[in-house]
């Protein structure tokens, strides 16, 4: 096996949105999810809506060899990887001088959340627009923009938790969103109301949204029609 490759800070994190083929073993899949969880890396199952895929996995842990493996893994157990995203787990610039309470769930976070089986994913990227660019603002106004849509955020704490991961020349946009809620609702409520904030209202750019329900591995593939 590779020597292990980890960022300097952080943990990797992939997106896994898959769909179930004729061939698919269930007990195959079982063993990939549960040698993906070695060590620190963690593998939560959701059933997805929809026909942009079936069933995902969002695989989050320190070595990215580790996280290659188990897609390899699941394709070799029949499951077609119909979509895919790649993020590290990171602290935003604008989260600097937090205490380390705070910052350490963004970098290490244990998932999933107790009592948020709503699942919401989708990336974003800032505008670069002539009459919109994100990255020519002086950085105290980029700053108090952010504060102001965290401020929209909180609004949601013990209903929604949020994990934003980057991806900055690592994948297609620049952030990937990760949304765990109590109810289905809170997810349209919270990406909805955030919209309104001007970071995002003038700023923000959005790629395709994967929703549905993390749940236990058994439940999930049977949900998909894995038995």
């Amino acid at each position: 096996m590779a020597e292990p490759l980890v960022p300097s800070t952080g943990w990797g994190v992939l997106h896994l949105f898959c769909k179930a083929t004729a061939t698919v073993d269930r007990e195959a899949v079982v063993a990939a999810v549960k040698a993906g969880q070695e060590g620190d890396h963690q593998v939560v199952p959701f059933s997805v809506l929809g026909h942009k895929a079936d069933l995902g996995f969002l695989a989050i842990g320190p070595d990215l060899w580790l996280l290659r493996h188990l897609q390899s893994a699941l394709q070799g157990a029949g499951l077609e990887v119909a979509h895919s995203y790649v993020s590290l787990t990171e602290v935003s610039e604008y989260a600097k001088g937090m205490p380390e309470e705070r910052l350490r769930p963004r970098l290490y976070p244990q998932l999933p959340p107790e009592g948020k089986p709503a699942f919401c994913f989708y990336p974003m990227s800032k505008r670069r627009d002539v009459a919109g660019n994100w990255f020519t603002l002086p950085y105290d106004e980029r700053e108090k923009l952010m504060h102001e849509h965290g401020a929209s955020g909180r609004k949601f704490a013990g209903r929604v938790l949020q994990l934003i991961t980057g991806s900055t020349g690592i994948d297609d946009f620049e952030w990937g969103v990760t949304l765990f809620a109590v109810h289905p609702d809170d997810l349209k409520e919270v990406v909805y109301t955030m919209r309104f904030d001007e970071a995002s209202a003038i700023y923000a750019e959005f790629g395709p949204f994967f929703a549905g329900m993390v749940g236990d591995l058994a439940d999930v593939l049977s949900s998909a029609g894995i038995g």
